[in-house]
């Protein structure tokens, strides 16, 4: 089974080519590991922390830069079942950030004290997605 954590760099470069100059929604969805795995040096090694406990202190440590950069969530479920996909996939968690721009995210990415709290996000996640949107208007029908 194929996994993903971070971006490749074709598919990151890829993000870097789209305009830079409007709004960005971030579709996230996320597996996480039964138990959180951070390198055996990491101040949470040996905590015994799930991975879900692990993605909660990448948001508590996150969090600030994220809306210091003007980042806000603005929208999050929880996995219920999957209808159109593959039935082995069952996505733990889902969320859209919006972004002023990307430029935005790639402060928020570059920060040292990011840097430090994506660990956590490793250690958490056994596998994830990460799909960036033009936002579009809410409302209506499907079309």
């Amino acid at each position: 089974m194929t996994t993903y954590i971070d971006p490749s760099p074709v598919n990151f470069q890829a993000f870097k080519d789209l305009p830079r100059d409007q709004p960005i929604h971030m579709l996230n969805l996320l597996q996480f590991r039964d138990q959180a795995e951070y390198p055996a040096r990491h101040e949470h090694a040996g905590k015994g922390w799930s991975g879900k406990r692990a993605y909660q202190e990448y948001g508590a440590t996150s969090g600030p830069i994220f809306e210091r950069v003007g980042g806000e969530i603005v929208w999050r479920g929880t996995f219920q079942t999957m209808v159109t996909g593959p039935d082995a996939k069952q996505w733990h968690d889902g969320f859209v950030a919006q972004y002023p721009n990307s430029g935005a995210f790639f402060e928020m990415i570059k920060d040292p004290e990011y840097q430090l709290a994506v660990v956590n996000r490793t250690a958490a996640l056994i596998d994830s997605r990460l799909m960036r949107f033009e936002p579009g208007e809410a409302g209506g029908g499907f079309g």
